[in-house]
């Protein structure tokens, strides 16, 4: 499944966005979003991600809106492995209350850490109450991006994706490996991420591998 990654500006451009879709990343960071909007996005019959990414914006107001998003009805919520771990905490058990599955995330923007670093990152992602793992690291060669798709090899649920343009690859395979999900962004120009495709050539790319 692709999950579309979108971050637009106000309620009304994830209205548009939203529109045709199946599974998307609702980016609340840098959107100017009040409380009935949250709820309105949430309550909506698609597969919805959470996620309010750190920078300029108070702890507790993240909190109020990403809770805000799982008793609305947010399938999933993406929380930072990083974040302070009172804050995850507290959304880890307003997610379980509700049936929402947790992400937690681990984001490195500089390089790829060697396969032991890797699996211990995994390790504390479960242990703070993930049920899907998922890694987004700098790949600077494709010895990165192999030593993030290796971990594929374990029965957990787990998202390793390369961040740059060597780390296409990597969100181009990760369903045919094991990954609940992959992501892309809406259309070209649109990324929220380094390295993402839009959705249409993510599509065609995974089925040309016969995913």
């Amino acid at each position: 499944m692709i999950c579309i990654s979108l971050r637009e500006p106000d309620y009304q451009s994830f209205v548009a966005a939203l529109s045709g879709l199946e599974m998307a990343e609702i980016r609340m960071d840098g959107a100017k979003l009040s409380p009935a909007e949250v709820e309105s996005i949430f309550s909506r019959p698609l597969v919805l991600v959470a996620t309010f990414r750190p920078g300029g914006v108070r702890l507790k107001k993240r909190a109020e809106m990403l809770s805000l998003a799982i008793r609305a009805g947010a399938r999933f919520v993406d929380l930072e492995l990083q974040s302070p771990p009172a804050f995850r905490d507290e959304l880890v058990k307003a997610a379980r209350a509700s049936r929402c599955r947790v992400i937690i995330s681990y984001h490195n923007d500089r390089k790829t850490p060697d396969r032991p670093l890797l699996e211990q990152i995994a390790d504390r992602c479960f242990r703070a109450g993930a049920d899907i793992a998922k890694l987004a690291c700098r790949v600077h060669s494709q010895g990165d991006c192999a030593r993030l798709l290796s971990l594929y090899d374990q029965s957990r649920p787990i998202i390793a994706l390369g961040l740059g343009r060597l780390g296409i690859m990597t969100r181009i395979v990760a369903p045919s490996l094991g990954a609940p999900f992959t992501y892309a962004s809406l259309a070209p120009g649109r990324q929220t991420a380094d390295g993402q495709l839009d959705w249409k050539a993510m599509r065609e790319k995974i089925r040309a591998l016969g995913g």
